[in-house]
């Protein structure tokens, strides 16, 4: 039995050391000043031009033995958190770096947004002073907002109803254990039918993968993506499962999902959730139960209710490959949006 230390070095390596075709498609020049807020706005084009470039990014950027190019030299990005977090953060500010420009951290005490100043007010503002805004909020409407006054590209890092950079990395980490085409892989989620859910299952079926979803009652996604996801498989030839239970979602089932079953916002409710979740958790019985070489992922942070040290540290998991890359995708969303990533 490998240590978990070592396994995860090893799936590391194996993502370092798979190819992919590192020719970027002329389609991301219509990303060009358009925003990222959900992965349904992108083409199926535009979505695999986003992961060929994270990966040619990952292949550049890893090398330190020569100077990297610096595309984004002297553009700006103003990064708006109204929820903590550690991996957008971290990736955003050092892959903004890594491509030359400059990201400012605007935390709930550092700008007048939502104290004296309004969303329109602030986009208008932004615009005038950076290239790029990110924005990681509690309300999806924000981001409209943004949207729809920013004179710039806005980056949706996270809203109630969003999380389209998860959704690039988990695709990307996916492509790195199975290769680049993911036709016909069926993916299980089983949790919350949360915003990472939405943009998972809409990346999912536009990359013509199958999706199973397990959800308790009452807690099942939006029916609204849910509908623009059955649109999305029908015309991607994938199909949509959903169930009550985590052990018929999970048969045939070649990626196994979770998340977090309290987000932040939710903390009130902790005792109910874990109570209406017993069941759920991502142990190694239920990995069983899925397809020969299925593989896991968690967005990140994890809690022991949803998922035991056992697969989490596993040579299944690809838990850490998949933070690792919101670095990629993130840079690879930013050079697309300025045009700028030869």
């Amino acid at each position: 039995m490998f240590s978990a230390t070592k396994q995860v070095f090893q799936s590391a390596i194996r993502a370092q050391t798979m190819k992919f075709s590192t020719s970027v498609p002329g389609v991301l020049a219509s990303l060009k000043g358009q925003h990222f807020t959900s992965i349904d706005k992108l083409s199926n084009d535009e979505l695999k031009g986003l992961l060929k470039l994270s990966h040619q990014f990952k292949e550049t950027y890893s090398d330190k033995s020569k100077p990297n190019p610096k595309p984004l030299e002297g553009e700006s990005l103003s990064m708006i958190f109204q929820k903590r977090s550690t991996r957008t953060r971290v990736s955003t500010e050092t892959g903004m770096a890594m491509l030359g420009g400059h990201a400012l951290f605007l935390g709930p005490s550092d700008i007048q947004l939502g104290v004296n100043e309004s969303m329109r007010d602030t986009a208008c503002v932004l615009s005038r002073f950076n290239s790029i805004i990110l924005a990681r909020v509690y309300a999806h409407a924000d981001i409209i907002e943004l949207a729809e006054y920013a004179s710039v590209p806005i980056i949706n890092a996270l809203s109630d109803l969003h999380h389209p950079l998860q959704t690039l990395a988990d695709l990307m980490a996916l492509q790195q254990h199975f290769g680049e085409d993911l036709t016909g892989k069926t993916v299980c989620w089983v949790g919350d039918g949360n915003n990472v859910l939405h943009d998972l299952m809409l990346g999912s079926v536009k990359m013509g993968m199958n999706v199973n979803i397990a959800t308790p009652k009452g807690y099942e996604p939006d029916a609204d993506i849910m509908a623009k996801t059955k649109e999305l498989a029908a015309e991607n030839n994938a199909k949509v499962f959903t169930t009550e239970v985590a052990e018929e979602a999970v048969k045939g089932a070649d990626v196994v999902v979770t998340d977090t079953w309290v987000s932040m916002g939710q903390e009130a409710e902790y005792e109910k959730r874990v109570k209406e979740f017993d069941g759920y958790q991502v142990n190694s019985e239920l990995m069983k139960k899925a397809n020969p070489g299925a593989v896991f992922l968690h967005c990140l942070p994890r809690h022991p209710e949803e998922v035991t040290d056992e697969v989490i540290y596993s040579d299944q998991s690809l838990v850490f490959n998949e933070a690792e890359n919101r670095m990629w995708t993130v840079m690879a969303v930013m050079a697309a949006q300025l045009g700028k990533f030869d």
